[in-house]
């Protein structure tokens, strides 16, 4: 009688071809390359394309019919704008106030939104219907509330004893009314984006700090705040993004007054437009999407990695 080996039985393994197979396969695309074309056309044709002609237009002097090369003298020019340091500090400081509330405004409604609320449904499409509106709309209403003698707001401010102010004539009050004003049309986004991030954080971990003896700042302080950081991410991507683009609510609003304190980049450069110095304000489009591009590039890079790291 023979001996049977009882000894742990190992599988043969993988030959050398097979282990490159699997992650040759991981690598394949998961759909034919042809199916990104109609993406990679649409690209092309509403970014690639306009941007490479603007790039060539700020060059020039040009108008409807003709265009006459010039150098670099558009952006020497616009560069020299005396206007352009006040439009500069008007764009940054307006991009930052307007992300940071939104963030924080946006952060505390989500939390409260995704409690348990009676009516939460319906406070949710109450929070975001001004995201709905035209923001000319929503400039033009708030011009007509915030005016010194017939706004509401003033008329409001007096029944309860407090003397109003021209929000918008005022050079102390005009950029951060109209600020204020962003806020509450895209607090509503930000707050829907937050409520995503909110819901998609696994209950056992409430739970957990529940067991510890957590209260709600231990719940919000060591889970919402750091789990939520994704939604936190994209929030201030865009809207500190559409804060260096701003232009429709400002120019609807103050139209850069009083004088230019109101004044941002997006305004001066409508500005050109209008007294019909096309390349010149081509230019400044140039420049302001290098400028957006230097702050936005390295900022999504940071926030990238403390949200991979976190």
């Amino acid at each position: 009688m023979t001996k049977q080996h009882t000894g742990p039985h190992t599988e043969p393994g993988p030959t050398p071809g097979q282990r490159h197979t699997r992650p040759a396969a991981r690598r394949k695309s998961a759909y034919p390359y042809w199916l990104y074309l109609p993406a990679a056309a649409v690209f092309v044709v509403i970014f690639l394309i306009p941007t490479a002609m603007a790039f060539y237009f700020a060059l020039t002097r040009w108008t409807l019919f003709d265009s006459t090369y010039v150098g670099l003298d558009n952006f020497r020019d616009f560069l020299a704008e005396q206007n352009l340091r006040i439009g500069f500090q008007n764009t940054i400081i307006y991009a930052v106030l307007t992300s940071g509330l939104k963030v924080i405004l946006g952060l505390l409604l989500g939390v409260l939104l995704t409690s348990r609320l009676r009516l939460s449904g319906f406070l949710r499409s109450v929070v975001f219907f001004p995201t709905l509106v035209s923001t000319v709309a929503v400039g033009i209403t708030f011009a007509m509330l915030l005016k010194p003698q017939t706004g509401l707001v003033n008329q409001t401010l007096a029944l309860v004893g407090i003397d109003g102010r021209d929000w918008l004539g005022d050079a102390t009050t005009a950029l951060l009314s109209v600020a204020l004003v962003d806020v509450w049309k895209g607090v509503g986004l930000a707050t829907v984006i937050y409520i995503a991030g909110i819901m998609s954080i696994p209950t056992e971990y409430y739970q957990a700090v529940a067991v510890d003896g957590g209260n709600a700042w231990h719940r919000f302080r060591h889970i919402t705040l750091p789990l939520s950081w994704p939604a936190t991410y994209s929030v201030i991507i865009l809207s500190l993004i559409g804060g260096l683009r701003s232009f429709d609510l400002i120019w609807t609003m103050t139209r850069g007054g009083p004088g230019f304190t109101s004044d941002t980049i997006a305004s001066i450069i409508y500005k050109q437009y209008q007294a019909g110095f096309f390349g010149l304000s081509t230019a400044g489009n140039v420049i302001l999407f290098l400028v957006v591009t230097a702050i936005a590039v390295p900022l999504n890079h940071y926030l990238g990695k403390r949200q991979v790291t976190a």
